[in-house]
C-alpha cells in the first residue's frame, strides 16, 4: 500500500474529484497542505489578498460551469473566520465550495494555542458539514464524504479543518483505486408529475417560476422545451435569470419588490396557477404581503430539498425532486399530451403577457449630467452582447441592473442572492474569469461594494485575469439611503468628502482611478452619457491587451431612487422616475415599446 502524508492524500483526492484550481492564502498551520499541493501538481492556485476574497473567488468559479467545485484554502484562526461570509453566501444560494483550513496541533487546540479556534463549530450553521479531523487516517474518508455531500441533494459548501500534525502524519492510501461516492438526488415519479400537470391543465393563466435550482441542475434547455410545448409563460427568479432568454416570447419578466419588471409583476398578478421549479419563494421575489402574492392562485412547488416545500407557504402540491429529473418527466408527459391533443390553447394568455412586455417599460434614456444610472445600463446593453457573463451582488446597482440589463443564457447572471455581502463582486468576478478565461466577464458595483474588497484587483493584475468592471459612483450607500426614506432619515449613508489629492472630483471622495491604477489595473472615468459606449469599447480593448481588470467608473447624480416597493408588496411598486412613453425612452428594451 502506498504511504504518504495525509495532506498529500487530500490533494490526490481533490484531483480525482475533478478539482483543477484552488484559491487561497497560505499560513504556518496550512503550509504542509501547500507543500503537498506543490508536490502533487495538477491543481493551479490563485493567491488572494484576503481569505474572504478567496472564498468568493471559489464561489464565482463554481457558479460558472456545471460540475465546478471551487476550493478555498487558508490557515488557522482568522483565515477560517474570514471564510464564514463566503460559506454563508454559498449555502444561501446552494453553491458547493470546499473550504480547507489549517489548525493548531491536536493536543493544544483546547489550550488557547496561537490562532486556534473551533472553526468547525463556528462554520456549522453555514455549511452542509464542518469537521476538524483529529485522526490522520480519517482524512481520505472526510474528503470523500465532503464531495458526496456537496453534490448530493441541495448543493452546498463544506469546511474541513486540518490540524498541522494531522496533515504531516503518514498514512496508507492508494490514489489509483480511489472512487468518488455516488451522488444522491431525489427524483420525481411519473405519478407526481402527472398530478402536477393536472393543475396546469385546469388553469387558464398559468406561469412557471424558474429558480436557481434549474441552473444548478443544468436543466435550462428542458425548462424552455416544457414551456414551449405547453405554451406556459416563464417568470425567472433573480437566481434563475438566464434559464430562458430575455427575448424569448415566453419570458414574462421577473417578479418581485426590487429586482422586477413592471410587466413581470403585472402578468403574475393576472395568473391563476404557478408551477415553481427549483425556487425558494425568497422574500425579494414574493414580498412580505404573501396574501397578495398568493391571491386565489394555486401553487405546485418542485424542489430538491424536501424541507423547503412549505417553508414560506403551503403549496397545493409539493414534489421533492432534482429540477432536471422533474423536468425530464414534465417534458415526457407534455409531449404525450400534445400528441393526444389534450393541451389547451394558450395563445391568448401568451399574447396578453407579450402586450404587457411591450407596453409596461421603464425609461432608460436620459441625457443628464451627472449621469442617471439608467443610461449606464442602456449603454451596457449596447456594448455587451448575449455571451456576456455579468457578476454582481447587492445595492441599487444590482437592483437597477436586474431591471434593465438583458441575460440570455444560464450562468450569465452570476449574482449572490441570499446573503448579498458587499465586496463580493470583485473576487467573484475573478473566480468567474478564471473558470472561463475566454468569456466576456462584466462586473457591476456601486462605490461601496467596490471599496469593500478593492485589494483583490491586485490578484487580477498579478495573475493576469482580465474582465471589465462597471462602477457606478454616487458616493452614497444608495440602497440603504432609499430604505431610510420610510423612517424620514438620511443618516450615516453619505460617503462624500473633498479629496485633497484629487480636487477635480468635487465631493465624490475616493479617487478610484488612482487606486485601481495603483493596484496594477486600468481605469476610465466617465462623466457624460455620450462617453459611456466609447469607454466600454475601450475597456474591452484594454482588458484584451493588458490582461488585467479594467474599471469603467460612471459618475452618477448623487441621489436616484430605483423602482421598488416601499411596502414589500408586489402590487405596490413605487416608480420614482419617468416611465417610457415613446420608443426612444427605452431603445435597448428586448421588446420595442408599443404606444
Amino acid at each position: 500500500m502506498p504511504r504518504m502524508t495525509a495532506a498529500r492524500a487530500a490533494v490526490e483526492i481533490l484531483k480525482r474529484e475533478g478539482v483543477t484550481h484552488a484559491f487561497g492564502v497560505p499560513g504556518a498551520a496550512i503550509n504542509p497542505f501547500y507543500k503537498a499541493l506543490q508536490a502533487g501538481g495538477g491543481i493551479d492556485h490563485t493567491l488572494a489578498r484576503h481569505v474572504e476574497g478567496a472564498s468568493h473567488m471559489a464561489e464565482g468559479y463554481t457558479r460558472t460551469h456545471p460540475g465546478n467545485i471551487g476550493v478555498c484554502i487558508g490557515t488557522s484562526g482568522p483565515a477560517g473566520t474570514d471564510m464564514i461570509t463566503g460559506l454563508y453566501s454559498a449555502i444561501g444560494d446552494s453553491i458547493p465550495i470546499l473550504c480547507i483550513t489549517g489548525q493548531a496541533p491536536v493536543a493544544v487546540i483546547h489550550k488557547e494555542d496561537f490562532q486556534a479556534v473551533d472553526i468547525a463549530s463556528i462554520a456549522k450553521p453555514v455549511t452542509k458539514a464542518a469537521t476538524t479531523v483529529l485522526e490522520a487516517a480519517q482524512v481520505p474518508g472526510v474528503f470523500q464524504q465532503a464531495f458526496h455531500l456537496m453534490r448530493s441533494g441541495r448543493p452546498g459548501p463544506v469546511l474541513i479543518d486540518l490540524p498541522i500534525d494531522v496533515q504531516l502524519t503518514e498514512i496508507d492510501f492508494d490514489p489509483e483505486t480511489y472512487e468518488p461516492l455516488p451522488v444522491y438526488k431525489p427524483t420525481a415519479t411519473r405519478a407526481q408529475i402527472e398530478k402536477a400537470i393536472g393543475f396546469l391543465l385546469e388553469s387558464e393563466r398559468p406561469l412557471i417560476v424558474a429558480g436557481g435550482g434549474i441552473v444548478n441542475a443544468d436543466a435550462a434547455a428542458l425548462l424552455v422545451e416544457f414551456a414551449e410545448i405547453t405554451g406556459t409563460p416563464v417568470i425567472p427568479t433573480l437566481m434563475g435569470w438566464g434559464t430562458i432568454p430575455d427575448d424569448h416570447e415566453l419570458n414574462a419578466g421577473m417578479v418581485g419588490v426590487q429586482t422586477s419588471h413592471r410587466y413581470g409583476n403585472a402578468t403574475f398578478l393576472e395568473s391563476d396557477f404557478v408551477l415553481g421549479i427549483g425556487n425558494r419563494w425568497a422574500n425579494r421575489h414574493t414580498g412580505y404581503k404573501l396574501d397578495v402574492y398568493r391571491g386565489e392562485r394555486k401553487f405546485v412547488h418542485v424542489d430538491i430539498e424536501p424541507t423547503q416545500i412549505g417553508k414560506i407557504f403551503a403549496p397545493d402540491y409539493g414534489i421533492a425532486s432534482d429540477a432536471k429529473a422533474a423536468l425530464e418527466l414534465f417534458v415526457e408527459v407534455a409531449r404525450e399530451l400534445k400528441t393526444a391533443g389534450r393541451l389547451p390553447d394558450r395563445s391568448e394568455w401568451i399574447a396578453s403577457a407579450a402586450e404587457r412586455k411591450a407596453t409596461l417599460q421603464r425609461r432608460t434614456h436620459f441625457d443628464n449630467v451627472p449621469l442617471k444610472p439608467q443610461r449606464v445600463y442602456e449603454e451596457m446593453n449596447r456594448a455587451f452582447g448575449p455571451e456576456t457573463r455579468y457578476v454582481t451582488t447587492i445595492g441599487l446597482s444590482q437592483i437597477a441592473g436586474a431591471q434593465m440589463l438583458h441575460v440570455y443564457k444560464p450562468r450569465h447572471w452570476i449574482n449572490c442572492g441570499q446573503a448579498g455581502p458587499l465586496g463580493w463582486t470583485v473576487p467573484a468576478a475573478l473566480g468567474v474569469a478564471t473558470a472561463d478565461p475566454e468569456a466576456q466577464v462584466v462586473a457591476l458595483s456601486g462605490d461601496y461594494d467596490f471599496q469593500f474588497m478593492i485589494e483583490e484587483l491586485a490578484v487580477g493584475a498579478q495573475h493576469r485575469i482580465p474582465y471589465v468592471h462597471v462602477l457606478v459612483n454616487n458616493s452614497y450607500l444608495g440602497l440603504i439611503r432609499q430604505a431610510q426614506i420610510g423612517l424620514d432619515i438620511n443618516f450615516q449613508v453619505n460617503l462624500e468628502f473633498e479629496n485633497i489629492n484629487s480636487p477635480e472630483l468635487g465631493v465624490y471622495g475616493v479617487d478610484h482611478v488612482k487606486v485601481v491604477e495603483g493596484l496594477g489595473c486600468k481605469a476610465i472615468r466617465v462623466t457624460e452619457p455620450d462617453q459611456l459606449l466609447p469607454a466600454f469599447e475601450e475597456a474591452k480593448k484594454l482588458a484584451a491587451e493588458y490582461r488585467v481588470p479594467v474599471v469603467v467608473e460612471a459618475i452618477l447624480e448623487r441621489i436616484t431612487n430605483i423602482s421598488m416597493s416601499r411596502t414589500m408588496d408586489i402590487s405596490d411598486i413605487s416608480e420614482f422616475e419617468e416611465l417610457a412613453t415613446e420608443p426612444g425612452h427605452a431603445p435597448t428594451a428586448v421588446s420595442p415599446l408599443k404606444v
